[in-house]
């Protein structure tokens, strides 16, 4: 009887062993909700900014396991992302923290890094040479990536009227050179480099003076029409053919029809 008792009383004491061990077993396995009470820092970042990184994945499908037991828990960027031209760029956390992803921190001068992802812009400047082609991108774009200044941190308006939110009408910052404008562009813009036209203009009795600029001038800077390009043969045959140029006879298209003025220069 007393060997039946003892043999129940171990069996009772191996079942309690085996439930303490399976139960500490079982707490000493980590979920991704123990990582901030120690590593608070990374999960307020990831809370904060972390984008795909905090949608898509947990910490540990990135850190697979913990120091001691995994040597090495920090994985490579490549195990995730590839398939483009930028990820083939190595040292990714020279930009990149991997807890808040897009707050890109531009180290140093950069440009083939940036183009790796921005090949637009490379291509507009490319084709369009300028003094803005020789500049690495964050020389503008700053110190953090998504920075767009104002064109007039670097550049002095055209005129004292002139904002920082006029520049884009003609300017592109790819390619600054290349002036192109709307309909909508008023015609006190273009007098910030044209005084002199705009005033002979503003000043003009013909109808002109109520023409906008861009209606003769449309879409690229320098365009120049012909007049019979809206007022096609307006006289006689005869006439056309002894006056070839209509100025001749109306002086500029800024100053049309001025006749004691062209009376001036006749006389001359």
């Amino acid at each position: 009887m007393k060997m039946h008792k003892l043999i129940g009383s171990l069996a009772a004491l191996g079942l309690v062993l085996t439930l303490v061990v399976t139960a500490s077993a079982q707490e000493s396995v980590l979920t991704a909700a123990d990582c901030v009470k120690c590593h608070d820092n990374e999960s307020a970042l990831i809370m904060n900014n972390g984008a795909s990184h905090k949608s898509e994945i947990d910490c540990q499908a990135c850190h697979e396991g913990h120091r001691p037991k995994v040597a090495n828990n920090i994985p490579e960027c490549s195990n995730c992302h590839e398939g483009t031209d930028h990820y083939a760029v190595g040292g990714c956390l020279g930009c990149h923290n991997p807890h808040e992803p897009l707050n890109v921190k531009l180290d140093a001068e950069h440009k083939k890094v940036c183009l790796t992802c921005h090949a637009g812009p490379g291509k507009q400047m490319a084709a369009n040479p300028s003094k803005h082609e020789t500049f690495a991108c964050n020389f503008c774009h700053a110190d953090t990536h998504g920075v767009i200044p104002e064109c007039t941190e670097c550049h002095s308006p055209h005129s004292e009227t002139m904002t920082a939110q006029n520049c884009a009408t003609c300017h592109q910052a790819h390619q600054p050179l290349l002036l192109t404008y709307g309909p909508e562009t008023a015609s006190v813009l273009c007098s910030s480099c044209h005084s002199t036209a705009f005033n002979l203009l503003t000043a003009s009795k013909a109808k002109h003076s109520q023409v906008a600029c861009v209606t003769c001038h449309e879409d690229k800077h320098k365009t120049v029409p012909q007049c019979s390009d809206c007022h096609g043969q307006p006289h006689a045959e005869g006439i056309h053919a002894k006056f070839p140029k209509c100025g001749e006879c109306h002086s500029i298209a800024h100053d049309l029809n001025n006749w004691p003025e062209q009376n001036k220069k006749q006389k001359k």
